[in-house]
């Protein structure tokens, strides 16, 4: 039997239609096989054509992944990538040992151990204050002459200086003579209990209140009558006075310069000795 094709009527076989859908080819129901098989290679070609378009656009997304992968790499900025570590480190490794704050104690004042007999407890005596057989000041060297050390102090004063020495309590008078180009003069050292008695002692004393001249070993009468200069101070629990002239009875005038010089020196050096003997004994306390 020879099968042929139908009327002018013919509906055409769709490949995308599912069987019960196509037409067929007149009106027995038989399908058209030539039909059926250019259907067939058409679906084959679409196929390969929707494989190569996926490979091509599989190809772009892998392309994007790696270059999103190489920009995460290289930190977004084009350099290289940062290599990350292996292990942590333990907190707090690197920081060094802390130790708790401390603060010296402050430095001892040396005119605290003069100022008071209780913590002025040193060695006292001619040898300390006036130790040595000469002293240099400025490049002026006077030579040491006698000593005494009394404990009535109004027994080594003249004028006005005794009352003002006992109304004060002084407990001991210390004195040094010396000596340079035919001038001479005596330093008077009056301890005291305390600073307040020194200070008064000092301010009491008035142009009458004189220590009395120290003559003897080598040395000539001085100020025995005549004129001389005389200055009075104080430090911590000590208040020193000078008597400076000349020997044979000279009176001493505004022109004498050199005499005003050696009673300044010594009432400076005497400031001095006092003063490192306070400085000693804050400096023994701080040691201990």
């Amino acid at each position: 039997m020879t099968y042929g094709q139908g009327g002018g009527s013919q509906s055409q076989w769709d490949p995308w239609k599912p069987n019960a859908q196509q037409p067929s080819n007149g009106g027995d129901g038989t399908p058209d096989w030539a039909a059926l098989a250019e259907a067939s290679e058409t679906r084959a070609k679409r196929r390969r054509l929707l494989f190569v378009g996926g490979g091509a656009l599989a190809a772009v997304a892998v392309g994007a992944a790696v270059a999103v992968a190489v920009i995460s790499a290289d930190g977004g900025s084009g350099g290289h990538a940062s290599p990350q570590p292996t292990a942590a480190l333990p907190s707090g490794s690197a920081s060094g040992p802390s130790f708790e704050p401390t603060s010296a104690p402050p430095p001892l004042d040396p005119k605290d151990f003069i100022s008071s007999a209780k913590k002025d407890t040193a060695p006292l005596g001619p040898g300390t204050l006036f130790g040595g057989t000469r002293l240099t000041m400025d490049r002026t060297v006077y030579e040491k002459g006698p000593t005494a050390d009394t404990r009535d102090c109004a027994s080594a004063v003249q004028g006005t200086l005794a009352k003002v020495l006992t109304g004060n309590g002084c407990t001991r008078l210390i004195r040094a003579t010396y000596t340079r180009g035919g001038i001479a003069v005596t330093v008077g050292v009056a301890v005291f209990d305390t600073e307040a008695q020194a200070a008064r002692a000092k301010g009491q004393a008035d142009k009458k209140s004189i220590v009395e001249p120290l003559a003897g070993s080598g040395v000539k009468a001085f100020c025995d009558g005549a004129v001389c200069r005389s200055t009075t101070n104080s430090y911590g629990r000590y208040a020193y006075f000078t008597l400076t002239g000349f020997p044979g009875g000279k009176d001493v005038t505004t022109k004498d310069t050199k005499v005003f010089r050696t009673g300044d020196d010594l009432a400076e050096y005497t400031f001095r000795q006092i003063r490192r003997r306070g400085e000693a004994q804050a400096s023994a306390a701080t040691g201990q």
